[in-house]
């Protein structure tokens, strides 16, 4: 058979992300050592839990560079979902005893912890029967058991090879800070269109919202799932009807595997699985930049609060939304926005603006003629207010007046507004805490100093302003 354009690339790409025996019985043997370490810890402390290998690992779909374990805790639904915090959360600290430890939080909190440079997750859940779920990671027992007798070493190395193309792309991972595509997820459009190509061209004509049900849970009633599950991609979870295991990927993550998609059928490149870094701009380059594009660059600067991540990403979108509606409703129009952290220091939200000032003089429009009663009370407002420069008059058939802005300086705007953390303006809670204290607001250069000691912030910055996906040609 004629070798197609793909073939050389996928097979190196395959090579490099595939463990070999020794690597595989180095994980296997430590993801056994740990499942012994905590029932041994949770025999002591009394506890009555199966503890089980999951995700990845136990379907043999895990990529050779990042081998995560999953080790499940399954206890007794009467188990009061507090100890999982408490007493399940200390058993796995014993079991890991001596290596870097992380509280997670999915749906409750659970262990990650570092180990000779392997991830380690020790997630308890519920041990219940199909359709009983009482929590959101009681289904991935199952998940297990519906992947690893559909799976082979074949479409298991397609699976990988759509792992690290979404690693590549930057869609991988269900997490709050990134929004896309789960290791089950992956799994599931393999065993649905059994190629890593035939995964690819299926996406780049997909129409949203797509909908995929590998077990035909519904019968092809598509325009009713469309209304009832409000999402742009749908993929019925095969051990739960009602789920839809593709609901953590957001419509830009989702139009972003498409579009990777068709560029990697045009043209295949090994850069769309391991993107070049991005080395940040030089100081006198950014500020050519910023001075090109002519707008205003507007940074929220504060400390940041300890916090378990997928909470902390939570917050830093939701405070995002507030600071972006304030700014619109004060009249700024908003190029772009974004939110970063490094997790440990700092918080940084990114306002790009038009411009930085308005002219005090804002036209306000008032009711049409035709509506009297509303007419009266506008005319009783305006005619002898303050804040009126000009007016009211009439312009074609309504009541017009120039009115004073409350604000014509961006800074004065987010500075008023955010002395107190912003806790009136939906701000989060965390970062309500954090900026009442230690609050910062740069314009366009004054970033440098941040941006020249800061690594991390820098390459995120210089991503922003670039704007376009690494692996672009």
């Amino acid at each position: 058979m004629k070798s197609s354009k793909y073939d050389k690339i996928l097979s190196q790409v395959l090579k490099r992300i595939t463990p070999n025996k020794e690597e595989r019985n180095r994980v296997l043997a430590l993801a056994e050592q740990i499942t012994h370490q905590v029932e041994q810890h949770a025999r002591k402390s009394g506890l009555d839990a199966q503890v089980c290998v999951e995700g990845s690992i136990a379907k043999d779909t895990w990529l050779r560079q990042e081998p995560d374990i999953d080790v499940f805790v399954r206890v007794p639904p009467t188990v009061p979902r507090k100890l999982f915090r408490t007493k399940y959360l200390e058993v796995a600290r014993q079991a890991t005893k001596g290596a870097r430890q992380i509280e997670r939080f999915a749906e409750h909190p659970y262990l990650e912890a570092i180990l000779n440079g392997t991830r380690i997750n020790i997630v308890p859940c519920y041990k219940v029967r199909k359709n009983e779920w009482k929590s959101a990671t009681d289904r991935t027992p199952f998940h297990t058991r519906y992947v690893k007798p559909r799976m082979n070493s074949k479409l298991a190395g397609q699976v990988r090879l759509l792992k690290a193309f979404m690693k590549g792309i930057s869609g991988y991972g269900a997490e709050i800070e990134i929004g896309g595509f789960s290791g089950y997820l992956c799994e599931l459009l393999i065993l649905f269109y059994r190629s890593f190509l035939s995964t690819l061209r299926a996406a780049s004509n997909w129409q949203t919202p797509t909908i995929i049900d590998l077990e035909n849970h519904y019968g092809g009633n598509t325009d009713e799932l469309k209304r009832a599950f409000q999402a742009p991609i749908v993929v019925f979870d095969p051990v739960d009807e009602k789920r839809n295991a593709a609901s953590a990927v957001r419509k830009d993550k989702l139009s972003l595997f498409i579009a990777a998609s068709r560029a990697f059928l045009d043209k295949p490149r090994r850069e769309f699985f391991q993107p070049p870094q991005t080395p940040p701009l030089k100081p006198d380059k950014l500020i050519n930049i910023l001075r090109e594009r002519g707008t205003t660059l507007a940074f929220i600067i504060s400390t940041v609060q300890e916090t378990v991540p997928d909470i902390l990403w939570g917050q830093l979108y939701k405070s995002e939304r507030s600071i972006r509606n304030l700014v619109s409703q004060n009249d700024f129009e908003i190029f772009r926005s974004a939110a970063w952290t490094d997790l440990k220091n700092r918080i940084v939200f990114v306002l790009e603006v038009q411009n930085q000032h308005l002219p005090k003089l804002k036209k306000h429009l008032g009711p049409p003629l035709r509506k009297k009663e509303e007419c009266r009370r506008f005319l009783s407002k305006y005619i002898s207010s303050e804040k009126t420069l000009s007016g009211p008059r009439i312009e074609g058939s309504r009541w017009i007046v120039d009115i004073k802005r409350n604000y014509t300086n961006i800074i004065d705007l987010l500075e008023d507004k955010l002395k107190d953390g912003g806790k009136n303006l939906g701000i989060a809670e965390t970062i309500v805490e954090a900026a009442a204290h230690s609050l910062q607001i740069l314009v366009n250069a004054e970033i440098l100093p941040i941006y020249a000691r800061d690594k991390k912030f820098s390459s995120f910055l210089t991503r922003y302003l670039k704007g376009q996906p690494p692996w672009f040609p």
